[in-house]
C-alpha cells in the first residue's frame, strides 16, 4: 500500500470503482436479460455513479501530485470503462512507484 495518503486514496476507489461496476452489470443483466428483479441496477446503479465520479477525482488529484505522463492519464480514465480494470491499473501503479511523491534531488 502506498505511504502517501493520496495515493492509498487511489487504490481503495479504485477497488471500490471496479466491484461497484460488476454489481451494476450484474444487476443489468439479472434486470434486461433474466428479467428476474431491478434491485441491483437500483441498488449498484448509484453506487457505481457515485465511485466513478469519485474515482475521476482523485485520479485527477493524482495525476496533478504525482505529475503522472499524459499517457498514465488516459490508462487511468480508460481504465474505468471495463469491468474491474482499475484493479490491474492501481497494482501496476503501485509496483511502478506512480502513487508515491518521490523527493526532489
Amino acid at each position: 500500500m502506498p505511504t502517501d495518503r493520496l495515493g492509498r486514496a487511489f487504490v481503495v476507489v479504485a477497488i471500490i470503482e471496479a466491484f461497484t461496476w460488476t454489481g451494476l452489470l450484474l444487476g443489468m443483466l439479472l434486470e434486461h436479460v433474466l428479467d428476474v428483479t431491478e434491485w441491483g441496477v437500483t441498488i449498484f446503479g448509484p453506487l457505481h455513479g457515485t465511485a466513478f465520479l469519485i474515482y475521476v477525482i482523485v485520479a485527477v488529484a493524482a495525476a496533478v501530485k504525482f505529475r503522472w505522463s499524459l499517457g498514465v492519464c488516459a490508462l487511468a480514465g480508460l481504465a474505468a470503462v471495463p469491468p474491474l480494470t482499475t484493479i490491474p491499473l492501481e497494482r501496476w501503479m503501485r509496483r511502478t512507484g506512480r502513487l508515491e511523491r518521490h523527493a526532489k534531488a
